[in-house]
């Protein structure tokens, strides 16, 4: 998992509330094992028209937006089922972050997992920062050492836990974060009695 420490670059605005899994990858591109390869499919219903054919209005497929590493959006992202695939859409469509005012909590577990950052901020603040996306000339810092997001005249700072900022900070997934404690883990395997199951 890449770590994160700054997240410096574009955003893209995208200020739709209840914004839910199935809208962020629908169902019938689940079958995949792979765990990359879902970019292309992100908001597969909102990217297309009527006709089926790529929208050149929604914001993901406007070239002006082609190098956004942050997506900021409206309240309750990422409700609906608790599927992965989400955050791995995101991420695997080039974005490092999102902020939003409320995500679901599975889905921004989900999120730290693949170390994709989510932010939340006040109301006031993702609408000053909606509204600056929304040209694409801006720019967004995101300093997850200070917690703080700066973009224009905005300065806004966010919460979040500790153990889960040493995660992002050092590109732990869960499986590294283990093995942080391997020599613990092993002295303890050794005080077990040799007739119960080891790891």
């Amino acid at each position: 998992m890449q770590p994160i420490t700054v997240i410096s670059g574009q955003m893209a605005p995208l200020p739709r509330a209840n914004v839910d899994t199935d809208q962020i990858i629908p169902a019938q591109f689940l079958k995949r094992v792979e765990r990359s390869g879902f970019g292309p499919f992100l908001f597969w219903e909102w990217i297309h028209d009527a006709e089926g054919e790529l929208d050149p209005e929604f914001v993901i497929n406007r070239p002006e937006y082609s190098d956004a590493v942050v997506l900021v959006s409206g309240p309750n992202f990422g409700s609906g089922s608790s599927r992965e695939h989400a955050p791995w859409a995101i991420e695997d469509r080039g974005f490092r972050a999102i902020i939003a005012p409320s995500f679901a909590d599975i889905f921004r577990g989900n999120c730290h997992n693949v170390g994709l950052l989510p932010i939340v901020l006040t109301d006031d603040e993702v609408a000053r920062l909606t509204e600056i996306a929304g040209d694409p000339s801006n720019g967004v810092t995101i300093d997850l050492a200070s917690q703080s997001v700066t973009s224009g005249d905005l300065r806004a700072t966010f919460e979040i836990d500790p153990g889960v900022k040493h995660r992002l900070l050092n590109g732990l997934d869960p499986i590294a974060l283990t093995l942080e404690h391997a020599d613990e883990i092993e002295a303890f395997e050794l005080t077990r009695p040799a007739w119960k199951p080891g790891l």
